[in-house]
């Protein structure tokens, strides 16, 4: 049985435990989110050449020579050694350049980075607070379109970064920011490919900046976009989408609400059903799916009964970082 040493300490590791698994498990305060290999929030740094490839997956090059690792999906198979990192080796700082409500429980915020981030639409950064709190937001936002970076953020219950953002954030506060991360972006070369984007919520913010990002780069096949919401206030840029609609004759927008009885212009249902009712031959198509995990996984398996190809179709799921027993303060 392995061990897991930790400064001072050290660990017993069972078969089937990641090395974040047994740091939890043993009181230690490692910050994580998706404990998935995806968020990068959890990184520590070790001097073992024996990790395993997964480890160190999606990290940069420059990261993975001096040691950079995810604990959370590393499975030691022998005595591993592990400490924190340096921070400002994985985070630049911004500035909150605007804030603007979009609904009750939305936002969108602006940031300023202070050195050039290189990023596709789509993808998503981690934004980290002066107390080390961290979490995972995609881009709204064009790189080749807008100077500032785009977010939008949804009010969880309980969630700690979100009502932070909501209730205390202000403009000229600072983050610090980590990435970019993910391919779930829109990459040109065959603009005659029918697209396909399906979200809910927030998941709303990567497809937005895929459609407007394979606009600007002269997409000419249709790209259809459906948005579900429980709501019609949960639909929180209709106006701006069907302003994008009228200005692209390849460019289609269905908000969809779970409600019965909608006004004219609103499908009833589900954004998934409602997109899968409509579109039964996907062959050939290119398929994005952003928001809640249920929903992207399903999406995911009907895309593909349907005729997409797994190669065509990109995730974003939101996984949220897993509440623990004890309620927040």
């Amino acid at each position: 049985m392995p061990l897991v040493h930790y400064y001072n300490r050290a660990f017993s590791c069972d078969e089937d435990q990641t090395v974040l698994d047994v740091l939890l498990e043993n009181g230690q305060d490692i910050p994580y989110s998706c404990k998935m290999g995806v968020c990068i929030t959890c990184v520590l740094q070790t001097d073992s050449d024996d990790l395993p490839a997964r480890a160190q997956e999606g990290l940069r090059e420059s990261l993975s020579e001096q040691g950079h690792f995810l604990p959370c999906v590393c499975q030691p198979t022998s005595d591993i050694r592990v400490t924190n990192i340096e921070q400002q080796d994985l985070y630049s700082p911004a500035v909150v350049l605007d804030i603007e409500q979009l609904s009750k429980d939305t936002c969108r915020v602006f940031l300023g980075p202070t050195t050039p981030l290189y990023y596709h639409a789509g993808q998503f950064v981690n934004l980290r607070r002066e107390d080390g709190l961290v979490r995972s937001y995609s881009l709204a936002s064009v790189p080749t379109a807008d100077t500032r970076l785009e977010f939008h953020i949804k009010r969880l219950e309980r969630g700690q970064m979100s009502n932070w953002i909501l209730d205390k954030l202000k403009p000229g506060d600072h983050l610090g920011i980590q990435g970019p991360f993910g391919n779930c972006f829109y990459e040109p070369g065959h603009a005659d490919q029918n697209m396909l984007l399906i979200g809910n919520g927030t998941g709303l913010a990567p497809l937005i900046g895929i459609a407007r990002d394979a606009l600007q780069s002269g997409h000419t096949a249709p790209i259809r976009l459906y948005h579900g919401s429980q709501t019609l206030a949960g639909l929180y840029l209709d106006d701006e989408l069907r302003a994008l609609e009228s200005g692209h004759i390849n460019f289609k927008y269905i908000p969809c609400v779970s409600p019965e009885d909608n006004p004219a212009g609103f499908s009833q249902g589900r954004a998934d059903d409602v997109a899968f009712q409509e579109l039964t031959d996907l062959l050939g198509w290119r398929v994005f799916l952003c928001g809640y995990p249920p929903m992207v996984h399903s999406a995911q398996e009907r895309a593909l009964t349907a005729g997409a190809q797994m190669t065509d179709i990109y995730t974003d799921p939101y996984e949220l970082k897993e509440l623990r027993k004890e309620p927040r303060t």
